[in-house]
């Protein structure tokens, strides 16, 4: 190592969990372990959300519609995405490098970046021997595993990560920097896209190396002042920007990509309340309130309508940004059918403490009304309380009878407390999939303690009276097949029983992949 290299004063490392969504699944169903894997939306709009190396070597990828991906790979099994599992353990990673480095700079669930204050100065060698125990103990944490790149900044240790995949690590020293860099291509670079690389493309600049090389004042006359610099600089190893943690949210939202176009409005209404109850989850968890509430809508052409609401009062409450995003909905869903609905709550802030007046739903929007009245059950214009003194949104009549919003008196279904489970500020774009079936934003079966699902889907996470946790491998024709295993159980065996047969209940996601508790005598329970 050249005397540049033992005196490097930064060393940033970019840590990446392996195909995460699929190294999950395969992590807690072992019998796929070995297996391609696709998870996703499997109607004839889902797109991959995740793939296996497995998958991968079929040409199968991240983005890529689900039937494509199907017609690569037709003996991959495709399973829905449980949000709540890979968020939970996304949880544990970020915790990891969390005691590995003060500052943590998430980039998405499965990876970020770090700058370890210990490895100040420290030589190649120094950072490779980090990097294995952070690498060690995320799995030994979590069971999955992770690549790690090291390098001076945050593009090349990113540059490094994609390196060393699947499973390795890769640390670039300074006097390595412009050998591993400059036969790469450009569309490695942050910044550049589609369009500036078929600008550079044009003038024969094809790799980072040669982009390095180029004048500066022709780069910025092709890209702009701003971006063709920043791109410059990057192109030449200078990457100065600090890790920092990222800012919090400004808003909220989640949506669904329908298999087939919803027509009916009650439909659309029950649509909206799951994502709105979505984003509500986010909201609690985050300890946030909202002022705005939008509905999207998105027809079968792709026309996008929208429609928002304000309140100078911010709220936290389920049923009163139900409401107010039905009664959006109804403006905003154009006719002839909706292909996608989203709803976002913004307008952020902290969550309030109890106030004299509070906001709740009305026909006319919302209403400010004393919180002592509330709870004193004294009626409201407009606003429905019933004996407990909870109020909640008026029932509106029409055509396709009474409308309820979903936690609100009176509606089945009211949620209770559970762990967050839904992607929020998703939008519809490659690499989110479309719900496997209309109306279910997260793709996550429904929680412990409710009525079990009927019919059955493949990849719902199913607990038998006998046969303990399993999952479906398929369904239909009133009958069910379920491989009882988990991540602790290994490689499992599967039972056919009644889609109907009493003993099999809906399961948490998270029970696949916990380990089960050793009992006082030290033998692991299960």
């Amino acid at each position: 190592m050249t005397e540049q290299g033992r005196q490097c004063g930064r060393w940033v490392l970019h840590l990446d969990m392996d195909a995460f969504f699929a190294s999950v699944e395969q992590l807690t169903r072992p019998t796929l372990a070995d297996r391609p894997v696709l998870v996703g939306g499997a109607g004839p709009r889902g797109v991959v959300a995740g793939a296996s190396y497995q998958a991968r070597v079929y040409g199968a990828r991240s983005a890529m519609p689900m039937t494509q991906a199907r017609r690569r790979c037709p003996q991959a099994v495709v399973l829905p995405p449980r949000f709540a599992l890979y968020k939970t353990i996304s949880e544990q990673v970020m915790a990891v490098l969390g005691e590995a480095a003060p500052i943590v700079e998430p980039v998405s669930l499965d990876e970020a970046f770090l700058e370890p204050p210990a490895l100040a100065g420290a030589d190649g060698s120094e950072v490779a021997a980090f990097a294995i125990a952070l690498r060690a103990a995320v799995r030994e944490r979590t069971g999955l595993p992770a690549s790690v790149g090291a390098g001076s900044g945050k593009q090349l240790a990113k540059i490094a990560s994609e390196l060393a995949k699947p499973d390795g690590l890769r640390v670039v020293t300074p006097d390595e920097e412009r050998e591993v860099m400059a036969a790469l291509p450009v569309r490695a670079l942050w910044g550049v896209g589609p369009v500036a690389e078929a600008g550079l493309r044009k003038l024969g600049v094809t790799t980072i190396g040669q982009l390095a090389a180029m004048d500066p004042r022709e780069v910025t006359g092709l890209l702009g002042v701003a971006v063709g610099t920043e791109l410059h600089r990057l192109a030449r190893g200078i990457d100065d920007r600090p890790v920092a943690p990222r800012g919090a949210a400004k808003q909220i939202s989640a949506e669904t990509t329908f298999e087939t176009d919803l027509t009916a409005m009650t439909a659309v209404h029950d649509a909206v309340a799951r994502m709105t109850e979505a984003a509500h989850r986010r909201l609690v968890v985050d300890g946030r309130a909202a002022r705005t509430v939008t509905v999207k809508a998105r027809s079968a052409d792709f026309t996008t309508a929208s429609r928002s609401e304000t309140t100078a009062v911010a709220s936290t409450d389920l049923a009163t940004l139900t409401a107010v995003a039905q009664r959006l909905a109804r403006s905003a869903v154009p006719d002839g059918g909706v292909r996608l609905i989203g709803v976002s709550l913004s307008g952020l802030g902290e969550s309030p403490p109890p106030a004299l007046f509070d906001a709740v739903a009305s026909s006319d929007g919302w209403v400010p009304v004393p919180v002592a009245d509330v709870d004193a059950g004294v009626p409201i214009p407009g606003v429905d309380v019933d004996p407990s003194g909870t109020a909640g949104p008026p029932a509106r009549p029409g055509p396709e009878g009474p409308l309820v919003a979903k936690g609100a008196p009176g509606s089945q279904g009211a949620p209770g407390p559970e762990r967050p489970r839904a992607a929020d500020g998703a939008p519809e774009r490659p690499g989110v999939p479309a719900p496997e079936r209309p109306g279910v934003a997260d793709g996550a079966p429904c929680s412990t303690g409710v009525e079990p699902r009927r019919p059955w889907r493949a990849g719902d996470d199913v607990r038998h009276s006998e046969h303990g946790h399993g999952w479906v491998q398929g369904a239909g024709h009133g009958r069910v097949t379920v491989r009882f295993e988990t991540r602790a159980t290994g490689p499992g065996v599967a039972h056919t029983f009644a889609a109907a047969d009493p003993a099999l209940t809906t399961a948490d996601p998270l029970d696949s992949w916990t380990l089960p508790a050793p009992s006082p005598d030290g033998v692991v329970e299960t």
